[in-house]
Formats: C-alpha cells, sequence, structure tokens
C-alpha cells in the first residue's frame, strides 16, 4: 500500500524504487549510487556559493559524478531494458501490462556526462543546483493496452501494473542464475485486486521457484489458495498456524 502513488508522485520516488530493484541483481550499484548523491551535493555546493567555484576542483568533482553516474545510469537503463523485454511477453489482459521507459536525465556515457556538466556550469550556477545528470532521470510507464502513461489510468490498473513490475523483477533473478533463496513479499495485495486479477495473479505466484508471502487482513481474498497455501494468524505479536 506505500507504493500505491508511485506512478502519480515525484519521479525521485521513481528512482529509489528502480535502484532497489537495480541493488537486487547489482551489489556494486550502492555504491556508485552513493558516491554520485555525495559528488553532486558537493557541486551543488560550489554553485550556490557567492564566490567563483575554483575551475579545477569543479573538474574533480565532475569527474566524480561523471564515473559514478554513468555505472548508475547504464545500469539502470540496462535493468529496464530486461524488464520491458519480460513484461512485452506477457498478455494485456486480464493483468494490466506495463511498457517501460528509461529517460535519462543526461549523457550515459562518462567522458559525454562530464562534457555536458561542463557545458552546463553557467546555466546551473544561476540556478544554483546540477540539472544535469542520472539524479534527474525518470522511469515512464505507460498502460501497453491504451498506450497511456501509468499515471493517467484508475487506481486498480496502477496496482496491477505495480505488481507486474514486481513479479516481471522476481522472474529476473529467478533466470539469472542466482543460488541464493528468494523469498516475495507481497503485503495487502490481494484485498486490492478484483477477483479476476487476483486469481490472475495467483496463477503467476504458482509459477515461480520464490518462496512467497502473502498478507491481508481477512481470508477470503485468498479463498482460491487457501488449500495449498500454508496459513498463519498473527495477533498481538504471536503467529499460530492454522
Amino acid at each position: 500500500p506505500a507504493m500505491d502513488r508511485l506512478f502519480t508522485e515525484s519521479a525521485g520516488g521513481r528512482r529509489r524504487f528502480l535502484d532497489r530493484l537495480v541493488l537486487a541483481l547489482r551489489p556494486a550499484h550502492a555504491g556508485h549510487a552513493a558516491r554520485l548523491e555525495n559528488a553532486v551535493r558537493e557541486r551543488n555546493r560550489m554553485l550556490a556559493d557567492p564566490r567563483t567555484p575554483d575551475p579545477w576542483w569543479l573538474d574533480a568533482i565532475e569527474l566524480q559524478i561523471a564515473e559514478a553516474g554513468s555505472a548508475v545510469a547504464q545500469a539502470r537503463a540496462d535493468l529496464i531494458a530486461q524488464l520491458d523485454a519480460v513484461l512485452a511477453a506477457l498478455p494485456d489482459a486480464p493483468f494490466a501490462r506495463p511498457a517501460l521507459i528509461y529517460r535519462p536525465g543526461g549523457p550515459i556515457a562518462a567522458e559525454a556526462l562530464a562534457e555536458a556538466l561542463r557545458e552546463s556550469r553557467p546555466r546551473e550556477r544561476a540556478a544554483q543546483r546540477t540539472l544535469t545528470g542520472p539524479h534527474r532521470d525518470e522511469l515512464e510507464v505507460i498502460m501497453a493496452a491504451k498506450n497511456q502513461p501509468a499515471a493517467d489510468c484508475s487506481t486498480g490498473e496502477q496496482k496491477a501494473m505495480l505488481i507486474a513490475l514486481v513479479l516481471a523483477h522476481s522472474h529476473l533473478l529467478e533466470s539469472g542464475g542466482e543460488t541464493r533463496p528468494r523469498l516475495l513479499l507481497l503485503d495487502e495485495v490481494a484485498a486490492h485486486l478484483d477477483p479476476v486479477r487476483r486469481e490472475a495473479l495467483f496463477d503467476r505466484l504458482r509459477t515461480g521457484s520464490a518462496q512467497v508471502w502473502l498478507t491481508g487482513t481477512e481470508t477470503a481474498p485468498f479463498g482460491p489458495i487457501l488449500e495449498e497455501a500454508a496459513v498463519w494468524h498473527v495477533r498481538e505479536g504471536t503467529a499460530t498456524r492454522m
């Protein structure tokens, strides 16, 4: 439920969501993202300083942004391409199928990004912040059947597309040769879907190899899978097998 507004809120939320997906496949992504964030923060501090920034120091900071930013942007672009390929193989119904588009906030290649940062100094000095780079990336999501931006779709369609994205990512983890156990947690998901989409979700979950945990406040939405699932009742910190 906390992710229900992913498609309608700021691009920053979608970047964080995307980075979490990348991190599951590329652990080094966290380090690249942290270096990028720190370097952009330092460059913004210099751009906002009323004193003229030292061009040599700006060169050094921009080199850090270019190196870390290129790694971050390339990882994001690669993951979106992989996810979109998995999603493209799915039917349009009954589960809404999203199509993904990566809108980079600047050049992806390190050298080109460094050059873009250098050329944008006057404009960004006036704005007192960095306007070019992966920290401005956008993940665009479109409902394929309608060719309609996710933000303009119904809440039911948005939830279905979000779930489809998470399941496509789970598929990538399963097909990537990972040997560690996989666990998929879907919190309050069944209650937010109509019966047709709920059954479609259960069918997809049956085909995966991850251990799946589904939470809810009542058993009715889980009726079709109660005979094949382990059911636990949690109350006041105690879990009881039903």
